[in-house]
């Protein structure tokens, strides 16, 4: 048997804002809705749930392995839509990428403050 993740539930301020800004910045498919959920599905079959969380928003982290390609199309949304981002998970490297492992990556915040991370090579894969 195998085990692989389906989904997760991300908590929002507002689920339609936090979806639709997924969806934009990654260039991924609008977010469908199913029950009380915003889904943005993910090129490996998994699917992003968003939900509104009718109170406070504890920050997630959520990070995203993606290609050289989509990498420039993506940094290129967040730089048109003057969006802040770092090279490090703590933000003390603003408007800075970092090429761990020999790859890019870079942070950036959701309209409900979780941590977004884009990175084209895995940790610990070397470079």
């Amino acid at each position: 048997m195998s085990v692989k993740l389906n989904h997760t539930i991300v908590y929002a301020r507002d689920k339609s804002a936090s979806s639709r800004f997924l969806s934009d910045i990654l260039g991924l498919p609008a977010p469908v809705p199913f029950g009380p959920f915003m889904g943005v599905q993910v090129d490996n079959d998994i699917t992003l749930d968003f939900m509104d969380a009718g109170g406070k928003v504890t920050s997630q982290h959520y990070a995203f392995l993606i290609g050289e390609k989509e990498f420039d199309e993506i940094f290129g949304r967040l730089r048109e839509r003057k969006l802040p981002y770092w090279a490090d998970p703590g933000k003390q490297q603003r408007n800075e990428i970092n090429t761990r492992d020999g790859g890019r990556g870079l942070y950036f915040e959701d309209p409900s403050g979780h941590l977004l991370e884009i990175l084209t090579r895995p940790y610990g894969s070397g470079g």
